[in-house]
């Protein structure tokens, strides 16, 4: 296969790519670097990179920013920036790359459990999330050419745990191992519209 990670030098990407790397083609794509570089706010700059990528059997999309700040310190312009980021722009992927998908490919967008079990300073980022997967579920109604549309929604990773303990008080980080498996799930499943939660 031959796959797309968005994101796949990050803390989750950097696993995920290592785990598909073993058995297929895989083509990083970073804001500043990998094989190809993109940035997901820009609908221009994503065209560019599926230009270069060609046809592709998966992307997964592990990128996408959204401010986290006390809601009564969150301005309108705070708001945009997960709305550009995070949402429209895995969005704008999905819109985007579907017409760069072999018959039958996959596409995996990226959440959290803030979309479920917010925390404090996360109104705008759990608003996004919660956005992303509604989207996931309707937009899947209607993706042609036999394409699967998910969404992974993680928990706070073990490899993430000491830089957002403060912020997940009590909450059980996951291995990297159910990460991984989350988006294998959805790459190598036979699922469509799926929240893929793994909170524990």
């Amino acid at each position: 296969m031959k796959i797309l990670i968005i994101g796949g030098k990050g803390t989750i990407g950097n696993k995920v790519t290592s785990h598909f790397s073993e058995n297929n083609e895989v083509i990083i794509a970073g804001r500043t670097s990998g094989d190809v570089t993109v940035d997901i706010v820009d609908s221009k700059s994503i065209e560019n990179m599926f230009k270069q990528t060609g046809k592709l059997d998966a992307i997964i999309c592990i990128a996408g920013e959204a401010k986290w700040a006390n809601f009564k310190d969150l301005t309108e312009e705070d708001y945009h920036i997960g709305l550009r980021s995070k949402l429209m722009g895995q969005v704008n992927l999905v819109r985007l790359g579907q017409d760069f998908l072999n018959p039958g490919g996959s596409i995996t967008l990226s959440t959290g459990i803030l979309a479920d079990d917010p925390v404090v300073k996360t109104a705008s980022a759990a608003m996004v999330n919660g956005g992303i997967h509604s989207f996931v579920q309707a937009a899947a109604l209607e993706i042609e050419n036999r394409t699967r549309l998910n969404v992974v929604s993680l928990g706070m990773v073990i490899d993430a745990y000491k830089k957002y303990k403060d912020y997940f008080p009590g909450h059980n980080p996951i291995s990297m191992e159910k990460a991984v498996n989350a988006y294998v799930r959805s790459v190598m499943g036979k699922g469509n519209g799926e929240i893929i939660r793994v909170y524990n």
